[in-house]
């Protein structure tokens, strides 16, 4: 399969506003556009594009605490011992991975809260304890959620959004 670059969806027909003449009108160049916190090719969900290269940083950087949050589809036995190993414990590629906030919501979904983003980090570590991850959305990043955003739409970050 060949998938667009996604800055190359940022285009005025992709624009999304919440009502009718609200944000902004000028449609950012996309050479001038980085994305901060890549998403695995079979993922989808919320991903950032920036001009701003602190932001990028901060998303991006070894070091960032940004909270990323995700929601998974998962086939294998779900039970406490489970969930528990994959909020602490496990590792990846030799190194401890940090604290994840797990969560079950029904019979095979999960929720997964993230300070770190390691390669396709949260399908490895269901791996690791015997589950295998059919479906993973990105739903927020920070301070600034997916929500109701369709897919392959863009928007500006609004007032009082920060990462």
């Amino acid at each position: 399969d060949c998938y667009p670059e996604a800055v190359s969806l940022v285009r005025r027909e992709n624009q999304h506003r919440a009502k009718p003449g609200h944000g902004n009108d000028s449609v950012p160049a996309a050479s001038t556009l980085n994305v901060a916190g890549r998403l695995d090719i079979d993922s989808s969900g919320l991903l950032v594009l920036t001009q701003n290269g602190s932001i990028a940083r901060r998303l991006i950087s070894p070091d960032s605490r940004v909270e990323k949050e995700y929601r998974g589809r998962v086939s294998g036995t779900l039970d406490a011992h489970t969930i528990a190993q994959l909020c602490h414990g496990l590792s990846l590629d030799g190194r401890v991975l940090r604290p994840a906030r797990v969560t079950q919501h029904g019979a095979h979904q999960l929720m997964f809260i993230l300070t770190e983003g390691r390669k396709r980090q949260i399908r490895r570590m269901c791996e690791l304890v015997g589950l295998k991850v059919s479906n993973l959305t990105r739903t927020r990043i920070g301070g600034v959620a997916l929500d109701r955003l369709p897919r392959g739409q863009w928007r500006y970050l609004e007032s009082g959004e920060q990462f």
